[in-house]
């Protein structure tokens, strides 16, 4: 049974950083972070496999100010958010996809185990 656990979501103004842990329950799962602002779509911002640790971005923007991370004990997932702005306001999801095989790893459809969100607000 996963389980997954997010922290580090709070208020910055823009060009600050933000870290983001996700605990996770077993290590051999692809994992990812996702966000959502209210009456959009959510979108896959970095994901990260298991076990080699490939990782994905939604964007080069992104690419070059979020990086992504497993801790060394593998049990926990860090989304490391730097030059912060306004845009990335939103609600922050951490997933997992517990015994799939992730073909689209910014995909929200191929993560089956789900946290609670986290805000992250930048003015």
């Amino acid at each position: 049974h996963v389980q997954l656990v997010e922290s580090g979501g709070g208020s910055v103004q823009a060009g600050g950083s933000l870290r983001l842990s996700c605990a996770v329950s077993g290590y051999r799962h692809c994992v990812a972070w996702f966000r959502q602002v209210p009456g959009k779509a959510r979108e896959g911002v970095a994901s990260i496999s298991s076990p080699v640790g490939t990782t994905h971005y939604r964007d080069d923007s992104l690419k070059g100010r979020f990086t992504i991370s497993r801790g060394s004990a593998r049990d926990t997932v860090t989304l490391e958010m730097n030059a912060l702005r306004p845009e990335d306001t939103a609600m922050y999801y951490c997933a997992a996809a517990f015994g799939r095989v992730v073909n689209s790893p910014l995909s929200e459809f191929d993560y089956n185990v789900w946290g609670q969100w986290t805000q992250v607000t930048v003015s």
